[in-house]
């Protein structure tokens, strides 16, 4: 069984995520501002209250990972963040509250766990369709597509960086998938596939998808948006 860190676990697909990987046996961190009840009754999940956008705030995760476990075998970077308004009305502020949850969580999470890979650690960001060079793009998107396509490139890096040390790193770029989220972005909108569908997809990726992939983008995503 393994030791498996799951970020943005108070809905959607992180939740499920969670869920499944703790009912399967293995040991689940889920890390989101919110934590459902059902999460934290579960007896191989470990709950912590967490502000991804908050540097310090990882602290608990290093303290939790250092004392626990010792050791990590895959992270599912799921959490985060979206701001749909017209580009014109964009702050800065707009900007950098997104790429806290989108971006700069990713890589600190990432950081801070580092100590605690082995050989086989998996990390798997979940990116967006509206992060692909090429792909259909959708108005009032440009901090949060942007910022998924950033995690795409620092993802590929970093699979080429500790390729030796046999850690690996995948992107998922989804497509629509009927979570709160896309409600926000597209109100009224029916997605295809529900959270707990695409949940399924992502939980088989973790567990085998770096036998066959290190530094790709995986295009998981049958209709636009």
């Amino acid at each position: 069984m393994k030791n498996i860190i799951v970020t943005g676990t108070s809905r959607g697909i992180g939740y499920e995520l969670a869920l499944q990987f703790a009912n399967a046996g293995h040991q689940v961190l889920a890390l989101s501002r919110k934590t459902p009840r059902i999460l934290i009754e579960h007896e191989n999940i470990t709950c912590l209250s967490v502000d991804l956008a908050t540097e310090d705030d990882l602290d608990k995760v290093t303290n939790f990972i250092s004392t626990s476990w010792k050791k990590v075998d895959a992270i599912v970077h799921n959490a985060g963040s979206l701001v749909c308004k017209p580009f014109e009305t964009l702050t800065q502020t707009d900007f950098e509250n997104v790429y806290k949850v989108n971006v700069f969580a990713v890589a600190n999470l990432t950081r801070i766990c580092l100590p605690f890979f082995q050989k086989g650690t998996h990390v798997v960001t979940i990116s967006s369709m509206g992060g692909i060079q090429g792909s259909l793009k959708f108005a009032g998107l440009a901090a949060y597509s942007s910022s998924k396509g950033a995690v795409i490139t620092l993802s590929e890096l970093l699979a080429e960086e500790y390729k030796e040390k046999g850690f690996s790193f995948n992107v998922l770029a989804l497509g629509s998938v009927q979570t709160e989220m896309l409600q926000e972005a597209f109100p009224g909108y029916q997605a295809p596939i529900s959270a707990a569908e695409m949940a399924n997809y992502i939980y088989d990726f973790t567990l085998t998808g770096n036998k066959y992939f290190n530094g790709k983008v995986i295009q998981v995503s049958s209709t636009n948006p």
